[in-house]
């Protein structure tokens, strides 16, 4: 629910602009409402699941998600369509975090482990790109309004999972909750991700966009002394500070700043130049899930046995680096056989390695009373990874796009040459953005390969045997 629900409105958005009749400015906050909440809370929210309980942070996540999607879907205007997305975010940053601090406490050795976090990491890195599908099969074939509703039918199943398979376990310690740190994180946290939501529409020299990133900065540097000082810290420093976790918080967070150059610039691509409907461009997407499944859920859970996190990550990065690279072959007229899918498919596999253990290393050997905080930090790694891929590769490709435009235009004297250097500029606008997310991935195996630790870790290579139960 909350991956697909990154991408899946997206592809609504025109249609339910047309019928709510809002305007372009209004529109990115559909997108913007969501991310925010989201963004913002989660730290707070995995810590009040650690101090609650898993099983009930889940199940309000889950129903409080399903709740806000039905008003969306039953929107009459804007501002009923923006609280729904803001709500839902709200829920999210809830639902999120409980999710994999339960799978966190629940398969803590060897096998089990293996092929429970190369499920997850499956749906982590391939739901997105289903998404795109599913956004477009429904807004085609149903209604802009289905992209919210989808998500009762997602959450009811879940909710029923909940409550017969899902045993409830407060934390024993139950300390204070750390109200400054709170405070400081979630403030912090807001601003970063909105400075570079205003980034990305307004520019990086607006001066909102400046005086919000400066404020994000100073409110997450007072967020580490508090953390640093505080008793009954929200997150505690030993969480991000060990050289695996810490390797694998980096990873998350430099894949997905890198990945979303794929679905904002491929998107337009197999639209704009190839001709495909939002059916079609989902369709064409499958391959990377695809390569995702195969990869984290069948082969990784075998392979991290044998090999250290510190050759798989690495090897990930690589291989999403030279699909990223692949991408630059593409031209104004274009192939997807050729063009295309060679990069999906190196890009999935790279991403299947990476997202399993990744996810895994993130969350390894986190105290029980530290795995929702814990969990919540591997989503906000990926949740502000994306914001800022988000606003960065679209501002480097615009600006490319608009230098060529105005290098080039002075010499084409016909319209059909005007539009051929157009089509020329978005070309040149993709290849800059793919590079440097490839550069991304490539700095991120280079990081990842110095930060972890050698060895395959003790609890990927042992096995009790025994079934595991569900600690929620």
């Amino acid at each position: 629910m909350v991956i697909l629900d990154s991408t899946v409105v997206n592809i609504a958005l025109p249609t339910a602009q047309k019928a709510l009749a809002f305007s372009d400015n209004d529109r990115q906050w559909i997108i913007t409402g969501y991310t925010l909440a989201f963004g913002s809370l989660l730290l707070f929210a995995g810590r009040l699941a650690d101090l609650f309980g898993r099983k009930w942070a889940l199940i309000i996540g889950l129903a409080g998600f399903a709740l806000a999607s039905a008003f969306g879907g039953l929107a009459t205007n804007f501002e009923m369509l923006v609280t729904a997305r803001v709500i839902q975010g709200a829920f999210g940053a809830i639902l999120a975090p409980a999710v994999l601090a339960i799978l966190t406490t629940t398969f803590v050795d060897g096998k089990e482990r293996g092929r429970a976090f190369g499920i997850f990491g499956a749906i982590g890195g391939g739901g997105a790109a289903l998404g795109l599908l599913l956004g477009g099969v429904l807004t085609e074939y149903f209604s802009w309004r289905a992209t919210m509703f989808v998500n009762i039918f997602f959450a009811i199943p879940a909710l029923i999972g909940a409550f017969v398979l899902l045993r409830h376990s407060a934390s024993q310690h139950r300390p204070k909750l750390d109200l400054p740190g709170a405070v400081t994180i979630t403030a912090g946290l807001f601003a970063l991700v909105y400075g570079f939501s205003l980034a990305d529409t307004d520019g990086w020299g607006d001066g909102k966009t400046i005086g919000f990133l400066i404020a994000s900065g100073i409110l997450l540097i007072a967020f580490v002394f508090i953390e640093a000082r505080s008793k009954h810290a929200l997150l505690p420093l030993r969480i991000v500070l060990d050289r695996n976790r810490g390797g694998g918080l980096i990873a998350m967070f430099l894949a997905t700043t890198g990945m979303f150059g794929v679905f904002l610039f491929m998107t337009y691509y197999l639209q704009s130049n190839l001709g495909y409907s939002a059916v079609k461009t989902g369709v064409a997407f499958l391959p990377l899930p695809g390569a995702i499944v195969l990869t984290a859920a069948l082969i990784m859970p075998r392979l991290q046995r044998r090999v250290s996190p510190k050759v798989l990550v690495p090897v990930g990065m690589l291989l999403g680096a030279i699909g990223l690279a692949t991408f630059t072959r593409i031209g104004v007229v274009g192939h997807y056989a050729q063009d295309v899918l060679p990069g999906l498919i190196l890009l999935g596999l790279g991403m299947g390695t990476l997202f399993a253990i990744a996810m895994s290393i993130s969350t390894l050997r986190l105290r029980d009373e530290d795995a929702g905080v814990g969990s919540a930090t591997v989503n906000t790694v990926q949740q502000v990874g994306g914001s800022i891929g988000t606003a960065l590769l679209n501002t480097i490709a615009t600006t490319t796009i608009t230098a060529y435009i105005a290098d080039h235009i002075a010499h084409a004297t016909t319209k059909a040459a005007q539009l051929g250097v157009q089509a020329q500029a978005a070309i040149n606008g993709y290849h800059v953005a793919f590079w440097l997310a490839a550069a991304i991935f490539a700095g991120g195996a280079l990081v990842t390969a110095i930060v972890l630790r050698r060895g395959v870790p003790e609890e990927f290579v042992h096995s009790s045997g025994e079934p595991a139960m569900i600690h929620a």
